[in-house]
């Protein structure tokens, strides 16, 4: 799976997260730039290891900013299998 498709589902899931609708891309600061509390970004990670299949320790959410950086840490996961 290439990255730029990782994104994309990335994007799909954060949909019911993005309550002010704006624009995702994989330069979008999640917590900062959709408002998303520290239980909401947990339930949203909760969501991509189930879609993707991988687990993301909390250190690792703790120093995630972007879509990018999430799509690509989840992208470094899925090679590995």
């Amino acid at each position: 799976m290439e990255n730029s498709k990782t994104v994309t589902e990335i994007c799909t899931l954060l949909l019911p997260f993005n309550a002010t609708g704006k624009k995702l891309s994989a330069q979008t600061d999640i917590p900062a730039e959709l408002n998303i509390d520290s239980v909401g970004i947990l339930d949203f990670i909760m969501e991509v290891e189930d879609h993707f299949d991988v687990e993301i320790p909390m250190n690792v959410v703790s120093d995630i900013r972007t879509i990018g950086e999430l799509a690509t840490y989840v992208q470094s996961q899925l090679e590995k299998v």
